[in-house]
């Protein structure tokens, strides 16, 4: 079948859905939107004023099949040229057209709706007889069923179409589209348990047949500049293999073109791949690497089967069979009739009765083989099914432990985490406690020394100052009374110092509670005074044995008194040693205009 009558077929029946009387004829206008509608879709440059002229005659009344054919074959077919249109659009056109007044299914969501539909209409067309009103014989109503049986992993039960031929006679001769669109989509031509497995299997076949795909499947391909293996989806037509990302289609890495110079070959395994092979093309040779060792084959041969029908000037192969199956039927026809007019004898009627039912018998016989074979290999699969269902079942829950076990680890590491922030942070702190606290002890340290050194410079003034007193209780009254004078104008030029020493006694008094008292000094026994000279001198020994004795801050111990006329304050804080002399040098004063006036 040539191009231009498949393209007649489809054309056909948007004709006849034009003609709603069903007289076999439509009006020029609606011609005028079909000739627009081809030649957009055929992509022809459209001239209305053509169709006016050629129907110029006949301005009224309608036109027929004959009359529209001429136009049709001069101005529409004789300028469609193959490759620079969609097929695929250009067939939807005329279904949509046909299919609209035509086609009413008695079976609401059956096997036949949506895109099914339009697959098996355009596979009637393909295989139907090239005479109209178009029909497909029962010969290739088999050959589509059991092509879709295969593609579906099915037995295919001839059963169900004897019965139908058996039942129906008017589809003995062949049956229109309409009705072989019902007989599939009420299950009497197949039988179906999934509509999605029909559907899967009617693309295949679609895809095969009318668009002659030779094969299609996921192989490995090696890259021509990298020189990686990829993953890539191959669509094998006459003439043609083109390669894509994935089985959608949208994403088209490249082609390879095959001609009478291209060579297929097989190599042996390498690079860790296996089931490899070549093509080989002037430019460059292609490598590809098979899933396995019978995909590798059916590569390789379907391959070798482009290369010869491009060869030959073919583009599809089904059309080829086709063509060839067409030839078989009219042999055996010729045949039969040849021997229905030649006299034949009983005997040899009787051994060719014979010859037919040995191989009756023995095509049983495979066939039963055959069936015993697939069930056991289907066994095999399901019981291969099984394990590898378990298999999986066991990883899932070996992941979702693992999983669960990875959960707790990190539940357990964010615990040790934590822990460990809390542990620096303590260190930190407890090393600003420490060198807070070796801070203080340096401080105190230096306070504690510094205190030291003021006690021993106190002692050193109290040395000074009893060896002073010796002196004074040696010199004579007029000498004590220059001594006194001068001690006054001392304390008068000491007022400003005092002053002075009176801050830090705060200091002192702070701060000598924390030292270790000194061992007590024990003064040497005093005598007993003779005279008021002596005891005076008594009265400043006692109070020399106090000044050594120190004095810590707030002390409320009770001290004894030495003499009532000094008032030494108990409570409160120690008295400096300047003080307990002013006050001693205020003392004697007093005691010694006492004694003038009891002289007077």
């Amino acid at each position: 079948m040539d191009f231009k009558s498949e393209l007649l077929k489809s054309i056909w029946y948007a004709f006849t859905s034009l003609d709603a009387e069903r007289c076999g004829k439509v009006s020029k206008s609606q011609l005028k939107v079909l000739s627009h509608n081809l030649y957009t879709v055929l992509n022809i440059p459209h001239d209305p004023a053509v169709l006016e002229e050629h129907f110029q005659d006949d301005d009224h009344g309608p036109v027929s099949n004959h009359g529209y054919m001429p136009y049709l074959n001069t101005y529409i077919l004789a300028k469609a040229k193959e490759g620079t249109f969609n097929k695929e659009m250009f067939d939807e056109l005329c279904w949509m057209m046909t299919s609209k007044k035509n086609y009413k299914p008695t079976v609401e969501n059956g096997l036949c709706s949506g895109k099914n539909s339009f697959k098996l209409f355009c596979l009637f067309n393909l295989l139907s007889e090239d005479r109209y009103p178009l029909i497909m014989i029962p010969q290739e109503v088999e050959y589509l069923l059991k092509k879709i049986s295969t593609a579906m992993n099915v037995e295919w039960d001839g059963d169900l179409l004897e019965d139908l031929l058996s039942q129906e006679a008017s589809v003995q001769d062949g049956v229109s589209v309409w009705d072989f669109l019902e007989f599939m989509d009420t299950g009497r031509f197949i039988r179906i348990d999934s509509r999605e497995a029909f559907s899967l299997a009617l693309d295949e076949v679609f895809m095969e047949m009318y668009h002659n795909v030779l094969k299609k499947g996921y192989m490995l391909k090696k890259g021509h500049v990298r020189k990686n293996w990829q993953e890539r989806w191959f669509v094998l037509k006459s003439g043609l293999m083109e390669y894509y990302v994935g089985e959608e289609l949208r994403e088209k890495r490249g082609e390879i073109t095959l001609d009478q110079n291209c060579v297929v070959e097989a190599l042996p395994d390498r690079e860790g791949k296996r089931c490899l092979f070549c093509i080989k093309t002037p430019g460059r040779t292609y490598e590809m690497s098979a899933s396995d060792l019978k995909q590798r084959v059916e590569w390789i041969q379907a391959t070798q089967t482009a290369l010869r029908l491009t060869h030959e000037g073919k583009i599809s192969l089904h059309g080829e069979q086709k063509l060839r199956r067409r030839e078989q039927r009219e042999s055996s026809s010729s045949r039969h009739s040849s021997q229905t007019e030649e006299p034949v004898s009983q005997e040899q009627n009787q051994d060719l009765q014979n010859e037919i039912d040995s191989i009756i018998q023995h095509q049983k016989e495979l066939d039963k083989q055959r069936r015993e074979k697939e069930h056991q290999e289907k066994e095999q699969q399901l019981e291969l099914q099984r394990d590898l269902e378990q298999q999986l079942e066991e990883v899932k829950k070996e992941k979702q432990s693992m999983v669960s076990q990875m959960a707790q680890m990190e539940e357990d590491a964010k615990q040790q985490q934590e822990r460990i922030e809390e542990l620096v942070l303590t260190q930190k702190m407890l090393e600003k406690a420490l060198n807070d606290q070796i801070e203080t002890c340096l401080e105190e340290e230096n306070k504690r020394k510094e205190l030291e050194r003021r006690l021993s410079e106190e002692q050193q003034k109290a040395e000074q100052l009893r060896s002073g007193q010796e002196n004074t209780e040696r010199s004579t009254p007029k000498e004590k009374e220059a001594e006194e004078v001068k001690n006054d104008q001392e304390e008068q030029e000491q007022e400003p110092a005092e002053k002075e020493e009176e801050k830090t006694a705060s200091l002192t008094s702070s701060t000598i509670s924390s030292l270790t008292p000194p061992e007590r000094w024990t003064p040497p026994p005093l005598e007993k005074p003779k005279s008021p000279e002596g005891q005076r001198n008594k009265q400043w020994n006692v109070h020399l044995t106090r000044l050594m004795t120190p004095i810590t801050p707030g002390d409320r111990s009770d001290h004894r008194r030495v003499s009532p006329i000094i008032s030494c304050p108990i409570q409160g804080e120690a008295l400096t040693s300047n003080e307990f002399i002013t006050k001693f040098q205020a003392t004697l004063k007093k005691e010694k205009v006492e004694e003038d006036d009891d002289d007077y």
